[in-house]
């Protein structure tokens, strides 16, 4: 016997179940939003302009206002329109917005995943510690900054920005734990294990901010220079004013590249940052200790909120350990450390 299966009126018998779970009726309602991929078309626009800006920034021109300097100074942080361009995405509902933040998120990643998320410090300390501190000419307490430099344990130490008035108060500070030192202009060096061959290092400055030294470790000579770079100013009517840093970049670059030892370190305020291609002349033949064995970024200044690396340990014919950022002192700066093995 047939029989006949009917529907009763106004029942569709292919109609999608409807899910009873919260999570289930925003599918739903995302599902039957026709506008979703129509939605937000700017803000996906803006996700792949900033992808361009980070893939793209060594070719942004310092012919206007040394922009594209400013840019690499603070590069990381554009990652904070990551999450703000999601939060829009989301209020706005839109698939297309969502979809185009994968392209910028992965560049950031790219670039700054490995500093963010991995510590590549090696297990135990190196066969030789260093520290770089911008001490301020402004410190009000030179004494209190020299112990903590002195208490990290550093076998060499190099600190910038020195005043006349208050060498013979950081001599006084450091001479019972480091019987050598050398002072050249604002910059000096303290070890402990002699120095040898020390001179000013010409950076085009006119007066002396950078120094050269031997340091005859146990293991041999290492050439370690010493380095203050001219300060940059960021102003409305000019821009990244960065021309004479600059120039002592170059300069600097030159010198390390006639150092006729093979093992080399550079410690001191290059007043720029590894991105930044101005400090090609020397980030180019040199490593990064905090890059190559670091734990995070490692900001060195302001001291108070630290927003980029303007401090630098930099090394050749050495291999990093480990490096980091000491505790604040009385300066803007904060010290940073390294440890090496040579």
């Amino acid at each position: 016997m047939t029989q006949a299966y009917t529907q009763e009126p106004g029942q569709l018998g292919d109609a999608p179940r409807r899910s009873d779970s919260r999570i289930g009726r925003l599918l739903d309602r995302l599902r039957d939003d026709r506008g979703i991929w129509r939605r937000g078309l700017v803000l996906a626009a803006i996700a792949i302009l900033l992808a361009l800006v980070m893939i793209f920034h060594a070719d942004i021109p310092n012919r206007v206002g040394n922009l594209g300097s400013l840019l690499e100074t603070f590069l990381p942080w554009l990652g904070l329109f990551l999450p703000v361009l999601l939060v829009l995405a989301l209020v706005r509902r839109s698939a297309s917005a969502v979809l185009a933040l994968v392209l910028p998120v992965g560049v950031w990643l790219n670039l700054f995943g490995g500093l963010m998320f991995f510590d590549k410090s090696g297990s135990g300390g190196g066969e030789l510690t260093v520290v770089t501190h911008n001490v301020n000419a402004e410190n009000g307490d030179p004494t209190g900054t020299a112990k903590d430099v002195a208490a990290s344990g550093a076998d060499v130490v190099a600190l910038e920005e020195l005043t006349s008035a208050a060498v013979p108060t950081y001599e006084r500070a450091l001479a019972g734990t480091y019987r050598y030192h050398t002072v050249q202009g604002t910059v000096g060096l303290w070890s402990k294990y002699p120095l040898s061959g020390t001179k000013p290092v010409d950076i085009k400055l006119g007066w002396t901010r950078a120094l050269r030294t031997a340091v005859a470790t146990p293991r041999g000579e290492i050439g370690v220079y010493v380095a203050h770079l001219p300060s940059v100013r960021v102003k409305f009517n000019a821009g990244f004013t960065a021309g004479q840093r600059d120039a002592s970049a170059e300069a600097l670059g030159q010198a390390i590249a006639r150092e006729p030892l093979h093992k080399v370190i550079l410690l001191g305020d290059l007043n720029g940052t590894m991105n930044d291609r101005a400090l090609a002349p020397v980030t180019s033949q040199m490593r990064s200790a905090q890059g190559a064995a670091g734990d995070g970024f490692g900001f060195s200044w302001p001291a108070s909120f630290p927003m980029a690396r303007i401090d630098q340990i930099m090394v050749r014919g050495v291999d990093p350990v480990s490096a980091w950022a000491l505790p604040r002192t009385g300066s803007d700066h904060l010290p940073l450390a390294a440890s090496v093995d040579y």
